[in-house]
C-alpha cells in the first residue's frame, strides 16, 4: 500500500490521531511496538495561525516516528490552508484532514464531523489544501452525520476527486459518538467501489489482532487504524504484527513487563511535561489499560493510582500491586482478561 510515494508495505496497521492521546511520546512507543504510521493530536487551524504555543507545540515530529501526519481541522477555507502550510514546514510525511471528530466542542462549531451538514464546503476545503501543500492530504471522516445521512459511498467519490492521497473512514455516524458498534459493511462498500482508487483505511472497535485480520479479510481495506484500543496498550501492534505475519497469537508476557512498558509511559510523560502534568497526562491510559482488569477488589488500589500526584506516589502504588494482590511471575494474557 502506498499513499503518494510513501510505501508502507502490505495491511499497515496505523495509529489513530486521538487528543490528548498521541503526543510525541506515545506516538513514539507504538512505533516501536510495530505500528507503521502514527499520527498526531488534531490541531487547530485557528489557533494554530494565531501563534497558541500549546498548539504549535503539537507539531513537533522526529525521525524515530515516520511516517507520521499531522492531522488539522477547522471550517474556513482559509485558516485551514494557512495551518497546511505551517505544518508542512514542521516536516511530517502527510497532512490529514480531521472531518471525523464527534465532540461537541469540536463539530458543533462546525469542524470535524461537523462538515458532514456541509459538504460544500469540506469539498472546498479539501481542494484548496491539496493545492496549498506539496505533501499528500489525506482525510480521516464518519459515514455521515445521523443514521438517515450515511453519505460516505458518494463522499468518498468526491473526496477523491478533490486530489486526496488516502481516505480514513471511522464506521460511526457523528450522532453515534463513539457508542453501538462500528459499521464496518459501509467501509467496505466504499473500498469495493470501483470507481475509487486511493487506499482506503478502516477504523473503529479494533481491539485484538484477530478482530484486525477479520477487517482485512472481509472488507479489503488497505489498511486498517486503531485508536481506543491502543490506550493504555500501546503494546497492542506488536501483537497485530505477529497475528498478522504468522497466525497466532503472539506469546503472553508476565504482568511485570506489561508494567513497566506503563511505567516507560509515566516517565516519557513526566519529562515531556513536568511531574504533575505528566501524571494527569497519563492517567487515561492508566484508568484504559486491560492491565488491572479482573484482578479482585482492585478499586480502591484503582482510586488511589489514579489521584497520585508525585512519581514516588505513583510508582510507590503500581510497584506494590503484585506482592498486595498475589500475581506471580507466570505468564498473562491480557486477551483473557
Amino acid at each position: 500500500m502506498k499513499i503518494g510515494s510513501i510505501d508502507l508495505g502490505e495491511r499497515p496497521v496505523f495509529l489513530a490521531p486521538m487528543e490528548d492521546v498521541t503526543d510525541i511520546a506515545f506516538r513514539l512507543m507504538c512505533k516501536q511496538f510495530g505500528a507503521d504510521m502514527v499520527y498526531t493530536e488534531f490541531v487547530s487551524s485557528d489557533a494554530l495561525i494565531r501563534n497558541v504555543s500549546k498548539t504549535h507545540q503539537k507539531l513537533t515530529v522526529s525521525d524515530e516516528e515516520r511516517p507520521v501526519a499531522i492531522q488539522i481541522y477547522g471550517r474556513e477555507v482559509e485558516p485551514m490552508v494557512e495551518a497546511a502550510k505551517i505544518c508542512e514546514t514542521a516536516g511530517p510525511n502527510i497532512i490529514d484532514i480531521n472531518f471525523g471528530c464527534p465532540v461537541k466542542k469540536v463539530a458543533g462549531k462546525g469542524a470535524g464531523s461537523g462538515m458532514l451538514r456541509n459538504i460544500p464546503m469540506m469539498l472546498e476545503i479539501t481542494r484548496e489544501v491539496v493545492k496549498a501543500v506539496n505533501l499528500p492530504v489525506t482525510v480521516k471522516t464518519r459515514l455521515g452525520w445521523d443514521h438517515d445521512s450515511k453519505v460516505i459511498v458518494e463522499l468518498a467519490e468526491q473526496l477523491q476527486d478533490c486530489g486526496i492521497a488516502a481516505l480514513t473512514i471511522h464506521g460511526r455516524t457523528r450522532s453515534q459518538m463513539y457508542t453501538g458498534e462500528a459499521d464496518w459493511e459501509l467501509i467496505g462498500q466504499v473500498k469495493n467501489n470501483p470507481r475509487m482508487q486511493i487506499p482506503i483505511i478502516g477504523n473503529g472497535d479494533v481491539t485484538s489482532p484477530e478482530i484486525c485480520k477479520e477487517r482485512f479479510d472481509t472488507y479489503g481495506v488497505d489498511a486498517v487504524m486503531i485508536g481506543r484500543g491502543s490506550i493504555g496498550r500501546p503494546w497492542i501492534f506488536r501483537e497485530v504484527k505477529h497475528f498478522m505475519e504468522t497466525g497466532s497469537k503472539l506469546p503472553a508476557e508476565s504482568f511485570e513487563w506489561y508494567l513497566d512498558v506503563l511505567k516507560r509511559q509515566v516517565m516519557q510523560s513526566i519529562e515531556r511535561l513536568d511531574e504533575r502534568r505528566g501524571i494527569l497526562h497519563i492517567r487515561r491510559h492508566l484508568a484504559a489499560t486491560p492491565l488491572f482488569k479482573g484482578i479482585a477488589d482492585f478499586k480502591s488500589t484503582r482510586i488511589a493510582m489514579l489521584r497520585a500526584e508525585t512519581i514516588d506516589e505513583l510508582f510507590g502504588i503500581l510497584n506494590n500491586i503484585p506482592e498486595q494482590f498475589n500475581i506471580g511471575a507466570e505468564k498473562i494474557d491480557l486477551h483473557q482478561i
